[in-house]
């Protein structure tokens, strides 16, 4: 096995041993993503939120990919479902249990600063106040807008990159589930 802190293989004998929860929990994962990030951006209407710009056709795909990459994430949160374990003794003194996996260089910040990302990315340009005050309008629509699709590219990539290493360190370094 490689020492990097992400494995595809790894990764995919995790996803291969997930438990109905766990793909449960990513299902609910990328729903509470799509919702978080599309209504507010007007990416999924809804009379609670407007665009001054229509949403652009790469918007949908880009929602759709981070918040299953989100979920996937998310979902490497879950513990497991909890094992028959041998109780402690004296001489077997119980370990304290950590999250379901660790998190190996930095994958659960990569994937905040995806989530982060991607909400920037779909939203519409002129609605980000931030980037109104930094650039105004018409700069928003000159400079923001054209960049919308890398930020959305870059977003999948940290998500990606932060699943491969949460999903690889499942398999890593397994916990044992609690008694």
């Amino acid at each position: 096995m490689s020492s990097s802190p992400r494995s595809l293989s790894r990764a995919g004998s995790a996803l291969r041993h997930w438990q109905r929860h766990q793909w449960f929990a990513a299902g609910a994962g990328t729903l509470l993503t799509a919702v978080l990030v599309g209504v507010p951006t007007d990416v999924i209407p809804t009379p609670l939120f407007s665009r001054s710009v229509p949403v652009q056709g790469w918007n949908y795909p880009a929602l759709a990919v981070t918040a299953a990459l989100a979920g996937v994430v998310l979902s490497t949160y879950v513990r497991g479902p909890a094992t028959s374990a041998t109780p402690a003794t004296p001489a077997t003194p119980a370990t304290p249990t950590a999250p379901s996996a660790p998190d190996p260089a930095g994958g659960g910040r990569l994937g905040s600063l995806g989530g982060i990302l991607s909400f920037l990315a779909v939203g519409c340009p002129v609605c980000n106040k931030l980037v109104l005050l930094l650039l105004g309008a018409s700069g928003a629509l000159s400079y923001w807008a054209p960049l919308q699709p890398l930020v959305a590219l870059a977003s999948v990539v940290l998500l990606t990159e932060a699943a491969l290493r949460r999903l690889a360190g499942q398999t890593a370094c397994p916990v044992p589930a609690s008694a």
